[in-house]
């Protein structure tokens, strides 16, 4: 099978949430080609990967029971297609693959239901086991065998997702009712096929096939080609339990990320999320999002602090395979140290505001300034409008170019904007700084330059991603939080390079200039873990 894939490239630098986080259209930036698109390999300071967005084989009824022999029929279906992902990432010379959550056996299980499609897992940690060379090791372990297999046959290193059991005694007082625990489980294996790690799943969405483990599975796994890599799931990447802390290990350089992702407009698309963790944390994020567009679920990427390859489609059904060069040490953003830019008129005042500069008179909503730049002396309205499920401040961006502050609770929001000529959109700036409780409980504090849906107010916060007007800005705030994450989407779910991203006097600022196409979001997303 040849797969049709789109590889979007840039330089410079679940279910409502999954069933709402957990594609539109192809990027006009895209290679669309029947072979993937690869660059030269330089050995010594790059490796090879790939990414594989899958479109999973489902069953008819996930609730219907099974037979083992049923399940794995439709399990194969899939690892088919794997298969063939696995032999076109070969002959590129890729070293390590990722493959998406539930790519392997579907979603939206019961606890029972799902029974016939677990393999059998042992710990990596305790039993050193190669599932191709021993099969007849363990029982019921069909799928793990293929997938060491297929590593084996590659010679590469394979990370994918399936469901796993494990029996458990009466006594332990954490045993399921049924006398086993299930999990979501990530696999890895080297290229010879040997079981590395696993990772089981610990911030679940609404999963009430699974159980999430009595203690945070914090998975490192070493690698010949690029050192150690940290691993995750889906909806683990807003929590910092494991994600932050697996990142605190500063030879953490690179994260293998399966997930099944819904998108969620205008803060939590995935390759939004994605790319913002990668230039957070100065690392590089492979992501293999499953795809079914009808549920909103697609965003894959090989994403670094500089660069992304990505892929957004909500038009075509079939599944997506992304091959890279990666560097093995990745370089942060430029502008991540505390440096000036004192060249950049904005900059420079950005930093005259920053210092409460004596010819700026300033008010609850916005500043004048009596520089080379007139300012519009008009304070626009405040307002309130839903983003993401949440209640955000707001206030309109109008004119040509000013400098707007929002406030909420202890956040304020900043911004100093220009832009080179008015479209018919309503934009606006928004703050939110509280306790997030829908589909998911986590603490959040935003700052966000987003396009409206419409011409109201109340159409802010909606989900779009087409757009016209251009900007050039500094948005800043005084987060309670060093964990924030860069926002930057443009027009046809087009990902940007921030110019500048970094903090200025216990502030955190996003610049950016000389955007490629029509805004849809720029924004600072914080979380503030221990408010959960």
């Amino acid at each position: 099978l040849r797969s049709r894939f789109t590889v979007c490239v840039m330089s410079g630098a679940g279910r409502q949430l999954a069933l709402f986080l957990c594609g539109c259209y192809v990027v006009a930036l895209g290679v669309h080609a029947e072979e993937p698109r690869v660059a030269s390999h330089h050995e010594a300071e790059h490796y090879m990967a790939a990414v594989y967005e899958h479109r999973s084989v489902l069953t008819s009824d996930p609730l219907a029971l099974m037979s083992r022999k049923e399940a794995l029929e439709l399990m194969n279906q899939n690892l088919d297609i794997y298969e063939q992902q696995f032999l076109i990432s070969w002959r590129s010379d890729v070293q390590i693959i990722v493959f998406p959550e539930d790519g392997i056996h579907g979603f939206n299980f019961t606890r029972t239901s799902v029974y016939p499609f677990l393999d059998f897992m042992p710990s990596p940690r305790l039993v050193r086991w190669n599932p191709c060379l021993e099969p007849h090791r363990f029982n019921d372990t069909e799928v793990l065998q293929r997938l060491s297999c297929m590593a084996i046959k590659g010679n590469m290193f394979l990370v994918a997702n399936l469901g796993t059991k494990q029996p458990c005694h009466r006594n332990d007082p954490g045993c399921p009712n049924d006398g086993r625990y299930q999990f979501n489980t990530n696999v890895v294996f080297s290229n010879n096929g040997t079981l590395v790690d696993r990772y089981r799943k610990h911030n679940l969405y609404f999963e009430a096939a699974f159980d999430a483990p009595l203690e945070v599975d914090l998975i490192i796994f070493d690698t010949p080609f690029a050192g150690k890599f940290g691993i995750f799931t889906c909806f683990d990447i807003l929590f910092f339990e494991p994600a932050i802390r697996l990142l605190q290990d500063p030879e953490v350089k690179h994260v293998v990320y399966p997930a099944a992702w819904m998108n969620q407009l205008p803060l939590l698309a995935a390759i939004q999320i994605q790319r913002a963790f990668a230039i957070a944390f100065g690392i590089n994020f492979l992501a293999a999002n499953i795809h079914h567009p009808t549920l909103g679920m697609t965003g894959s990427g090989i994403h670094s602090p500089r660069k992304s390859f990505w892929h957004h489609d909500m038009e075509d059904s079939r599944g997506h395979l992304i091959i890279a060069q990666v560097a093995k040490n990745p370089l942060g953003l430029i502008g991540m140290q505390n440096t000036t830019g004192k060249m950049d008129p904005s900059h420079s005042k950005f930093l005259e505001l920053l210092a409460g500069d004596p010819y700026c008179e300033k008010d609850a909503q916005e500043v004048h300034c009596d520089r080379a730049t007139k300012w519009n002396m008009n304070a626009p309205p405040t307002f309130h409008s839903e983003m993401m499920y949440d209640n955000f401040t707001l206030v309109p961006v109008w004119g040509k170019e000013g400098y707007l502050r929002v406030c909420a609770n202890g956040l304020c929001c900043h911004l100093l904007y220009q832009r080179p000529t008015l479209s018919k959109e309503l934009y606006a700036l928004g703050v939110f700084d509280g306790l997030h409780t829908v589909h998911g409980t986590y603490y959040v504090q935003a700052c966000a330059l987003v396009k409206c849906g419409g011409l109201g107010f109340d159409t802010c916060g909606q989900e779009i991603t087409e757009a016209t007007g251009r900007f050039a800005f500094h948005l800043w705030g005084n987060f309670s939080t060093s964990y924030i994450f860069p926002l930057l989407l443009t027009s046809g779910m087009t990902l940007e390079t921030p110019d500048q991203f970094g903090w200025e006097s216990d502030y955190s600022f996003l610049r950016k200039r000389g955007l490629s196409s029509g805004l849809v979001t720029a924004a600072l997303y914080g979380r503030l873990y221990e408010r959960d």
